[in-house]
């Protein structure tokens, strides 16, 4: 038989391909990375069991194995646990070593709350001119949940504003923060971007402050990955230890005032190098931190904890007792990955999943957008002006099985002429009734009134 011209062949392959890609099984092809749905009614209350268990993009489990539990899992010769944890999901790590050790539910995907802000800071400090003034707008005025006091009009440092996001939980801050760095569409693209190369694949961003919206989550170990490297760095962890913050005057509209940091282990822990709090209805009580004693450093986070009996940063403190009474050196139950790292090949986990796992977003439009918030933040910090209160809405890249079809035109183009190129291809924590009593993250900051009382 007689064989057809080299061209021939290269065009029958790829013909071949493109009916291979849409013939395929949907098996054979990634999922879409969980999405937010602003659409959607706003969560009111936990999910009655368990939250949806994130993993890698392959399906292993980050961090090893051993943490793909909605248990309890701790190194082995540890201390008994402390009394009064009542958190669904929580972790303990060394950062030195990267040891976790100790879990419960480490890569449950549960609503965070405003310790998400832990990533709005990490996502934007690189990129934001501390010294960018950010105009207040009547849209940070009405922001909803907790806030520091933005008024229209306001002239705020973005150096400030960081402060007043991780300080005083500022919804309203967040709000500033995302304008001045191009616009929501483009700081959320950011910061699931920045959570990607952490390889925090259980969290989906939907807000910067953390206000529930269907889809979002984080878990205990991606809390922990954020709050490492918060305090890793000189400047955010100097923003998480400010104790307090004066906020400026506005002529004719409120006079300046002081804001105080929140968390509490700055002042009742010795050695706490930073950490925040956060509760909504939904997430209930949130809190992360990291503290340091005797040179050795430790993380802590803590989702959907009640107030009683035991607060949550009642909680933190006892749990990082605990880790601290952990020889140090333990081999981890698990380990922190590093940010960009792949985990070495393990076989498959023994330990089915009990619900959906975490697929991998779209790279490419994940980090275009992440760079359009780089090159909007350095157009908005050129000079001494003050950050525009518009935003340009972030373009949409490719998706996902445009990748997947172009990868196997290569292959199998590459196969026809000869060169050949080797692609890399529980038990169920039962609900914790709810708590009661106020939360300090729930409180709505307003500014004082805009004409004092007389004596």
């Amino acid at each position: 038989m007689r064989r057809l011209p080299t061209r021939a062949r290269l065009a029958a392959a790829l013909a071949g391909a493109l009916l291979l890609l849409g013939t395929a099984s949907p098996a054979l092809a990634e999922a879409p990375r969980p999405t937010v749905d602003p659409a959607a009614p706003t969560p009111t209350a936990p999910s009655a069991g368990p939250p949806p268990q994130g993993s890698a993009p392959d399906g292993s489990t980050v961090g090893g194995e051993v943490l793909d539990t909605r248990g309890l899992v701790t190194v082995p010769g540890a201390p008994p646990l402390p009394e009064g944890i009542d958190a669904r999901g929580w972790l303990v790590a060394d950062v030195g070593t990267g040891a976790v050790l100790g879990a419960r539910d480490p890569h449950g995907r549960y609503y965070p709350a405003s310790t998400l802000k832990t990533l709005t800071l990490l996502t934007l400090a690189p990129v934001l001119d501390p010294a960018l003034v950010v105009e207040g707008t009547a849209e940070d005025e009405n922001t909803e949940g907790s806030r520091v006091g933005l008024v229209r009009g306001g002239q705020y440092p973005v150096s400030l504003l960081f402060q007043a996001l991780m300080m005083q939980s500022g919804n309203d801050a967040a709000n500033a923060l995302a304008r001045a760095a191009g616009g929501m569409e483009s700081t959320l693209a950011a910061m699931n971007a920045t959570a990607r190369r952490l390889r925090a694949f259980d969290t989906v961003a939907g807000t910067p402050s953390g206000l529930d919206v269907a889809g979002q989550s984080s878990s205990p170990y991606d809390l922990a990955l954020f709050i490492r490297e918060l305090v890793a760095d000189p400047g955010t962890r100097a923003v998480l230890q400010t104790p307090t913050a004066q906020m400026p005057p506005v002529p004719g509209l409120t006079e300046g005032y002081q804001i105080q940091n929140q968390n509490s282990l700055l002042t009742e822990y010795p050695g706490t190098l930073g950490g925040k709090n956060g509760f909504t209805d939904a997430a209930r009580h949130s809190f992360v931190a990291a503290a340091e004693r005797d040179g050795r450093r430790l993380v802590v986070s803590l989702m959907q904890a009640e107030r009683l009996p035991v607060p949550a940063p009642e909680q933190a403190e006892r749990l990082l007792d605990w880790g601290f009474a952990v020889p140090a050196g333990a081999t981890g139950a698990g380990r922190l990955v590093e940010p960009g790292e792949e985990d070495a090949a393990e076989p498959p986990s023994t330990v089915p999943a009990a619900d959906g796992t975490l697929t991998a977003a779209d790279a490419t439009a994940a980090d275009a957008t992440a760079a359009d918030v780089t090159a909007a933040a350095a157009t908005r910090s050129a000079g001494t002006g003050t950050a525009a209160a518009g935003s340009a809405p972030a373009a949409e890249s490719p998706l996902l099985p445009i990748g997947l079809g172009a990868g196997a035109v290569v292959i199998i183009v590459a196969t026809v002429i000869g060169r050949r190129r080797a692609l890399r291809p529980v038990p169920v924590v039962p609900p914790v009734p709810p708590g009661a009593g106020p939360d300090p993250d729930a409180a709505v900051r307003r500014p004082p009134p805009r004409h004092p009382p007389g004596p």
